[in-house]
């Protein structure tokens, strides 16, 4: 009976030893818990850390990105405004040359001969004549353009016309022009279009007919480009206000004769424009051409005004002329003479003073139905003299309806009719059909 009380001594010993055992080790493994969850812990600020470092990196890299962006986007729009042709906008190196080919082709059905062509009370001067029968390689152009540095930008166009079986090749524009001038002041210097009326200052390649009004026909020979400098001031308002003025050497009409005293035509002009909402814009123009011929090619010698008002009115839904939209456009001439008139083909005899007016008009319309397709019509009317060695009582008149398809930016073909009526009983219908294609650079059209 002694083994009994033995046993159950022997068991509440081991008990109480392994009961100690544990309470010993209990902080211990509370240490090694609690440090064990601290480095979870931490492990798991490291982990955030790491991810907000990533997520700022990423978001500095796309800053970057955007900041180089708008350099670049800076730099090209610089670049286009510098050129007042836009040719080298979309440059990737704004120093080397954009380089524009236009090619023009036409075929010309009269019902009249050309060569019988008169136009009551306007002589027939520059370029101001109708078209050769059938096929004709039309005046084309080659270009080269680009900012010189920071301060001038450049441009050459040479054009190449085939006249009477032969090729005539000239410097149409070589100027320089500068772009960092200050107070919205930009001065022009060599070769190129007067800045006067609307179209003057457009290449013929732009216009939306096959040929110049009568107006730019009978008073500038259908474009007044000349040697000369020209100083142009864009005020700092909302409303589009330009002021200008130019000086030219005189050797072409209506200054032709009076280029030996150095400065023979003289420029004032002045454009506002603006937007109407979003759809419409309007641009208007007042302009005055004074020149001394001496001896021109119509016989003229001395002084001439001639004064230019201008009007075009763009509309196009949601401001994208580009799919659809409408255009009206007009200009009215008023030539004032003082000179005299001498006959080429009679050098003995009297000159006959000319002291008088003439005035000019047209206005055209376009509608675009679509990015391809364009429809047009213009009238013309010239007003001649009532006294003076070129009076008439007829005054020519014309009609002209086109259709253009444009299969992209760069390339057209153009049917166009015309009624012309350039002196009594003599009635010239003419059929036109024009392609005219753009190789190379292809700067932005002006408004």
């Amino acid at each position: 009976m002694r083994s009994l009380p033995i046993a159950i001594a022997l068991s509440l010993a081991l008990t109480a030893s392994v009961d100690a055992a544990e309470t010993s080790a209990d902080p211990q493994i509370a240490a090694l818990a609690e440090r064990i969850r601290a480095l979870e812990a931490n492990a798991q600020t490291l982990q955030k850390q790491a991810a907000d470092a990533l997520a700022a990196a990423q978001a500095a890299q796309a800053e970057l990105q955007q900041m180089k962006s708008a350099q670049q986007e800076a730099a090209v729009a610089a670049v286009a405004a510098d050129s007042p042709t836009g040719a080298t906008g979309a440059s990737a190196n704004a120093f080397n040359p954009a380089i524009a080919v236009i090619l023009n082709g036409l075929y010309e059905n009269h019902t009249q001969d050309p060569v019988d062509y008169r136009r009551a009370g306007f002589p027939l001067v520059g370029e101001g004549r109708p078209g050769e029968k059938g096929l004709r390689l039309g005046e084309s152009e080659l270009s080269f353009a680009a900012n010189i540095d920071d301060k001038f930008y450049g441009q050459l166009t040479v054009t190449m016309e085939n006249e009477d079986g032969e090729t005539h090749t000239g410097i149409e524009e070589a100027y320089i022009e500068t772009t960092a001038l200050p107070e919205g002041f930009t001065a022009r210097a060599g070769r190129f279009y007067s800045n006067i009326g609307y179209l003057n200052s457009h290449h013929t390649h732009t216009d939306y007919f096959s040929d110049r009004p009568l107006a730019y026909q009978a008073f500038l020979g259908n474009q007044y480009g000349d040697d000369g400098v020209q100083l142009r001031w864009v005020a700092p308002t909302e409303t589009y206000l330009e002021f200008g003025s130019e000086a030219f050497r005189g050797s072409g009409y209506p200054a032709d004769g009076s280029a030996h005293g150095g400065v023979g035509a003289k420029s004032f002009f002045m454009h506002a424009g603006g937007d109407v909402g979003i759809e419409n814009s309007w641009l208007a123009g007042a302009s005055l051409l004074h020149a001394d011929s001496v001896d021109g090619e119509d016989d003229f010698s001395g002084r001439s005004n001639l004064f230019l008002l201008d009007f075009t009115w763009k509309w196009a839904p949601r401001g994208a002329f580009k799919d659809a939209g409408i255009v009206v456009r007009s200009e009215y001439f008023v030539d004032d003479r003082d000179g005299l008139v001498r006959d080429a083909e009679d050098p003995d005899a009297l000159a006959e003073a000319w002291n008088g007016k003439r005035r000019g008009a047209y206005i055209e319309g376009l509608y675009r139905f679509s990015r391809t397709w364009d429809a047009g019509y213009r009238y013309d009317r010239l007003w001649a003299a009532s006294s003076g060695p070129y009076a008439s009582d007829f005054d020519p008149q014309r009609h002209s309806a086109m259709l253009t398809w444009h299969n992209s930016e760069f390339s057209l073909m153009r049917l166009q009719l015309a009624h012309d009526e350039p002196q009594p009983h003599f009635i010239d219908n003419v059929l036109t059909l024009q392609y005219q294609v753009s190789l190379g650079a292809h700067g932005a059209h002006k408004f």
